[in-house]
């Protein structure tokens, strides 16, 4: 049992599932199978980069993982075979696993070490059976075995493969994870004999000459993300890198902290710090890596060589100083930053950098990125848009916010909080709105960090600051919104051949490699390709007339949203506004679709409501209804997940298909997807009753569970229905299911620098466009009447045997759940897309 544990707990224990489950693995067996395992709850999931075996080819990573049976805890390491589970969320914390198949594993390397392997499990559905009847998870013993009570990794933040150190976080390989980060010690307070420091601009000398400098006295201006650069074969425990822009009264330079400084120092080192640095070594300056814009600065900047404070060889000697300590008689110069106003976004040119300020309005979910050309293990970016707004446009400031090692801001980032952005670059749009991209050095702060930053004494800050005092909460929060499907910009107006370069934003791709696309995604991965083929069926799929609100915890196979039907009255209600759209100058028509007249728009608009039960469609096409209904026994015999899914099929159905399809259907070898609508696709309002649920639903998964993590519901979506379309690839071997889920409002986060050029609404103007229009515009109370569907899928005859080029925004949702949304359809004609 744990080393220094109570008799009772040694007595408790002994009723443990898993105590027994070690006992019979301590036996001359080592290895055991069941099918009647209790169920244990997953408490901690924890990643590191795993121990190459010669010749095997696994994952990059390894994974321990912490589960209770509600008396004792254990650390097991889970078997490669089963990290998929891990990639698609699927074994997760705060859900149950039963243990079928599982072995003892010694170390056999070194004494007195050895862990639980678990080779098969089995996940359970719906909430966990476990947790709630534990008060305080990190009260219960750590269940050791005999003779190996002095193994602290059973017991500590360190991983199982007895070669790592440390652990990464979960899902990217930027944050800080672990106990090791230390942040909490204070600055010194010791006096300082600044009578022999030396200058930045005598450090080129130095080098040169190979003179031993003499100790710094900087300010740091600048500080970037962290660097792991951990792979296979690499001798270094904590291979971390950071860099900071260092200044002084002569200039500037680059400083490196390395490898285990980087735990103890990373957090305690912030923009405005003051530092007292010896034994330092300086190399010349690594070229391949980003510099911050530092021209506002207005100082010399020496970049040739590089300062670097390393933990051995020399060992260096950082002191941070006491901000009371900071003399003025030291000549430090101030931070100075580049604040901007979003009236003054447009006339920055391309690529500049600038720091912002703005009151948060739509917050996406977080979502991952693959890296590209990394030679090394697979790392992922995690990110989200933000848009935020400050008084002085009509548009708000549309922001892609990558992790900046600040875990705990980015993962508290919602709607109603003041957040600043540093060193953001602009990146221009064609024919829309510009937006803003982090850098390696932007950083990021909420409501409850600007307390202390150097910022505050801005003097743009401090006019965005008396802005928000003369805002309501009430009317702000009416303009909110979080979560769902959001991706800017949208794809160009013109198919162009840059679509063949894999590099492209949506690389063309043959059905085949859709497929495995959509296999190897792994948990909120994002992905943008373009298929080319033809539609071959169009199914709208109406919102039933009820719905309840939606366990968070649910079965893996659901979670198909529900879609509301409502009145155009509270549909203005429920909607945030998230501000207005381009002017009539910023847009430009696609040239491959013709606009139609204002008299055809307005023809189209006044059409009568009306329910359909025979079309008039020319030869070949047909528009189908079709009612789908379920038994009372059924209805009694489903749960909670079937009968959200069937909610939606059990309305009325209106769908279209081509002449052709049924033949081409008995020739198709496989089709992908559903094309299902689900409840994450889709934004909500924001309120703060609903604050950390919401938070919750729009973050990753933890790495370890917390009693706040389980919550009963969400709240319901407000959304008027979708289109499940069907696209056969241009070798009609392979077809694919996906959602089209048009633009119907302007208070959408999605019409925000929407391109709205005038359309009639056909079926193929509305994939065109991605709207319908014109958008309803809740603010103004505008009675602008959605196209019934009916009317928009009588024109889906146009689309039989068109060649056209369909934009795919892919998203793994975790569990079973793959969302594949419809972003664009272009028409391929000669004079548009020329052949290689």
């Amino acid at each position: 049992m744990e080393d220094n544990s109570s008799s009772s707990s040694v007595a408790t224990c002994q009723a443990s599932f898993l105590q027994r489950t070690l006992e019979c693995l301590s036996s001359s067996r080592l290895k055991l199978q069941t099918e009647e395992a209790a169920p244990v709850a997953v408490t901690a999931l924890q990643r590191y980069l795993c121990e190459q075996a010669e010749g095997q080819q696994t994952d990059s990573y390894s994974y321990d993982v912490t589960v209770t049976d509600g008396v004792c805890r254990a650390k097991c390491f889970v078997h490669p075979s089963l990290n998929h589970l891990v990639h698609t969320n699927i074994l997760r914390t705060g859900v149950d696993i039963h243990i079928t198949q599982g072995s003892f594993v010694y170390n056999e390397r070194r004494l007195g070490h050895g862990y639980i392997c678990i080779e098969q499990l089995r996940c359970a559905a719906g909430r966990s059976a476990v947790l709630p009847r534990i008060k305080d998870v990190s009260s219960l013993p750590m269940l050791v075995k005999h003779g190996m009570e002095r193994s602290v990794l059973l017991q500590s933040d360190v991983p199982l493969q007895v070669s790592r150190k440390h652990y990464l976080s979960l899902w990217n390989n930027d944050d800080p994870e672990g106990d090791i980060w230390t942040s909490g010690c204070p600055p010194s307070d010791t006096v300082l004999d600044v009578s022999k420091i030396t200058l930045l601009r005598s450090l080129e000398s130095c080098f040169r000459n190979t003179w031993k400098p003499l100790p710094l006295l900087v300010k740091i201006i600048h500080k970037s993300r962290l660097r792991y650069y951990g792979k296979f074969g690499l001798k270094i425990d904590y291979p971390y890198q950071a860099y900071f822009e260092v200044a002084d009264q002569s200039g500037t330079m680059s400083l490196v902290l390395w490898n285990e400084l980087c735990p103890e120092f990373y957090q305690r080192l912030n923009v405005g710090t003051v530092l007292y640095l010896q034994s330092y070594t300086l190399k010349q300056s690594y070229s391949n890596r980003s510099h911050p814009q530092m021209d506002h600065h207005r100082m010399k900047t020496f970049n040739s060589i590089e300062i670097c404070l390393n933990p051995r060889n020399p060992t260096s000697v950082i002191t941070v100083v006491s901000p009371k300590s900071v003399l003025p008689q030291w000549g430090l110069p101030e931070v100075s930053y580049q604040f901007i106003t979003r009236s003054e976004l447009e006339k920055l040119s391309n690529n500049s950098a600038c720091d912002v300020i703005g009151l948060v309005t739509f917050v996406g979910r977080v979502e991952r990125v693959k890296s590209k050309g990394n030679k090394g293990p697979e790392k992922y970016w995690t990110y989200r848009w933000i848009h935020a707004v400050d008084g002085t446009s009509g548009h708000p400031f549309i922001l892609e916010v990558f992790s900046s090692s600040q875990p705990e801001i980015f993962s508290r980032i919602c709607p109603m909080t003041y957040l600043v952005c540093t060193q953001m670059r602009v990146c221009k749009v064609e024919n829309s709105l510009p937006y803003l991209t982090s850098s390696c050095e932007t950083e990021t702060f909420i409501t409850g960090y600007h307390k202390g930053q150097p910022y505050v004494s801005d003097p743009k800050v401090k006019s965005f600051i008396q802005w928000t005092k003369t805002l309501k909460d009430n009317v702000v929060l009416q303009k909110t919104a979080v979560g769902g499907h959001y991706c800017y910009p949208r794809p160009p107006q013109k198919c162009t051949q840059s679509m063949s370069d894999p590099s492209a934003q949506a690389p063309l791709v043959a059905a085949a490699d859709l497929k495995r696309e959509l296999e190897t995604l792994q948990y909120r991965e994002h992905k943008r390709l373009a298929i080319q083929g033809q539609i071959t069926a169009v199914r709208y799929v109406k919102s039933p007339k009820t719905t309840e609100p939606q366990q968070t915890q649910q079965k893996e196979s659901t979670g198909v949203l529900q879609v509301p039907a409502v009145s155009t009255d509270v549909r203005e209600q429920a909607v945030p506004d998230t501000h207005n759209d381009p002017s009539t100058a910023e847009q430009t028509s696609e040239a491959s679709l013709a606009s139609p007249s204002v008299e055809e728009i307005s023809a189209s608009r006044s059409k009568k409501r009306r329910i359909q039960t025979s079309c008039d469609l020319t030869p070949g096409c047909q528009i189908l209804r079709a009612g789908l209904e379920t038994t009372e026994q059924e209805e009694k015999d489903s749960d909670s997940e079937s009968q959200e899914a069937r909610s939606v099929e059990d309305s009325d159905v209106l769908s279209w298909e081509s002449s052709s399809w049924p033949e081409q259907l008995q020739e198709v070898k496989e089709r992908l997807c559903q094309g299902l609508l689900y409840q994450d696709s889709v934004s909500r309002r924001f309120t703060f009753d609903e604050k950390d649920v919401l938070l919750q639903w729009g973050n990753l998964q933890p790495t370890r569970w917390a009693p706040e993590q389980t919550t009963d519901t969400i709240p319901p979506v407000v959304c008027q229905g979708y289109y499940r379309v069907t696209i056969l690839g241009i070798n009609m071997q392979i077809a694919v299911d996906a959602a089209f889920f048009p633009v119907v409002s302007a208070d959408e986060p999605r019409a925000v620098g929407l391109p709205q050029d005038p359309h009639g609404n056909t079926m193929l103007s509305c994939f065109s466009s991605g709207f319908f229009c014109p958008l309803s515009d809740p603010a103004n109370y505008s009675e602008t009447a959605l196209p019934e569907p009916e009317d928009v899928l009588e024109t889906a005859c146009e689309l039989e045997d068109m060649h056209v080029v369909c934009i795919l925004d892919l998203c793994h949702l975790g569990g079973d759940k793959a969302e594949v949304l419809i972003s664009k359809v272009y028409r391929v004609t000669d004079d548009e897309v020329q052949p290689n």
